[in-house]
């Protein structure tokens, strides 16, 4: 169980934040609340649980400090927050009030043999809109702080420092195995045997998870590659230095993923022009959306990955195989409330009927937020990330933003790719699609203008 020291550092995080806006310009105070909440607060089990509304916790904590913080010390207004866009907007309320539709239609009990999972009731409306407005307090903060290219610069250099930082502690629990957790927080957060690969360990440091490590390392990776191809001459050697150092540690992560996420986009930023790699972000947030109509029509290549996956090895096959085999059983079962979904308590699993035994796994965020909340939540949630990167690309026209803008796009279009196989999102996710959604509302509308014809010269009359 957490000690002591968990809830202190819990407890003590709004002051730490508080702190941070009272020192640092909001948008430095911004990304370095959520970051380092995110890589340094205990996970759950951690957390304190008031009745009826939303655990607060190391997801939780920082959104609701980094919103009172500004508030309180008037860095921002509350009009502020509600985007410009209207697509934007109508995306936000559905995303905020979409949880009150599926309690509404989910008032009856599911029966699997022994177990009971209860009906949704009205008094359980206020938690789940809370919950949702701590999610996406990240992206309304980072559109007013984070809106030009500077600040995305700045948020480039917050990923890589935050790398660089979690480096020693990954190359200890490397050598020593996973403990860190255990040692400060008094608590292993996760299963243990998943922390074992191969012959080593996997670092898990303070996050929830081996594969979330890694994916933050990957983040990491690729902002300092984009920071080194826009560095200045002096600058530019220790960028690709620090880019190969990463790289390195991602390595040790032992991600699969994440390795062929940075070995397809790192190339990609480094080489290619910014407009190519702005197509490339708007290309994987439209796959994001699009892949559970594929997986729906049977238009993913399933066969292909299986083969890919089982030429690198037979361990890795069979998971990805049991990952397919769950979306396809689980998302018949979404099927089944598609509108609003099954809504909490597990409704949208499935159970053995003889032993109420839980026979699936969720692993996609996709999955879970159309199983939980319906198309209407999955198209909400994942718009409001998605909509920032494909509204840049579509209206970049010939000129493509500033690099930084650029390299936060494809970082944030791998966020969103990562979450089909798995469900890493965190407050970085949001933090980056607010930033360039800033970006995109701030900067002039230049209509071409028809070209006037020329005038001809005054006719020269002559005065006899």
């Amino acid at each position: 169980m957490p000690n002591a020291v968990a809830s202190i550092a819990l407890l003590a995080w709004p002051l730490v934040t508080l702190v941070l806006f009272g020192r640092l310009r909001p948008g430095v105070a911004l990304v370095a609340s959520l970051l380092a909440g995110y890589l340094l607060l205990p996970p759950l089990p951690a957390e304190f649980d008031p009745p009826l509304l939303p655990s607060l916790n190391k997801d939780t904590i920082p959104s609701l400090s980094v919103l009172l913080a500004a508030l309180m010390l008037r860095r921002v207004q509350l009009r502020e927050l509600l985007p410009r866009q209207r697509l934007m907007r109508l995306a936000l309320a559905v995303f905020l009030l979409s949880p009150l539709m599926t309690v509404l239609s989910n008032g009856d009990p599911l029966v699997f043999g022994p177990l009971v999972l209860p009906g949704l009731r009205l008094a359980e409306v206020p938690g789940l809109l809370i919950q949702q407005g701590f999610l996406v307090v990240p992206l309304l903060l980072a559109r007013v702080f984070l809106r030009d290219e500077r600040e995305h610069r700045m948020m480039l250099w917050a990923l890589v420092m935050g790398g660089l930082a979690y480096t020693l502690p990954i190359l200890a629990e490397v050598r020593l195995s996973p403990q860190l957790n255990t040692w400060i927080y008094g608590y292993f957060q996760h299963s243990f045997e998943q922390m074992m690969r191969g012959e080593g360990f996997r670092p898990i440091v303070f996050l929830y998870h081996g594969l979330w490590v890694a994916f933050f390392i990957a983040m990491a990776v690729l902002a300092a590659t984009g920071l080194a191809r826009s560095a200045e001459k002096g600058r530019a050697p220790v960028l690709w230095a620090v880019a190969g150092l990463l790289g390195v540690v991602l390595v040790l992560c032992k991600s699969m993923a994440a390795l062929v996420y940075t070995m397809v986009l790192v190339p990609a930023l480094a080489f290619a022009p910014r407009r190519l790699q702005l197509f490339g972000a708007a290309a994987m947030a439209a796959l994001s959306l699009a892949y559970p109509l594929l997986k729906g029509a049977d238009l993913v290549p399933q066969e292909r990955l299986l083969e890919w996956a089982g030429s690198v090895s037979a361990d890795r096959a069979q998971s990805l195989g049991f990952r397919f085999d769950n979306e396809d059983v689980l998302l018949e079962r979404a099927m089944e409330r598609p509108v609003f979904g099954w809504g909490i308590w597990g409704r949208n699993m499935l159970y053995d009927r003889q032993s109420g035994r839980e026979i699936t796994v969720t692993d996609g965020r996709w999955l879970v937020v159309i199983g939980v909340f319906g198309w209407v939540g999955f198209l909400a949630e994942f718009g409001l990330l998605a909509f920032p990167v494909l509204r840049l690309w579509g209206g970049s026209g010939r000129s493509p933003p500033g690099p930084a803008t650029v390299t936060l796009a494809v970082i944030l279009g791998m966020n969103l790719v990562d979450l089909l196989p798995n469900a890493t999102l965190t407050p970085l996710t949001f933090l980056a699609a607010g930033a360039v959604l800033g970006l995109i509302e701030t900067a002039p509308r230049h209509r071409p203008q028809p070209e006037a014809a020329p005038r001809r010269p005054a006719p020269i009359r002559t005065v006899l």
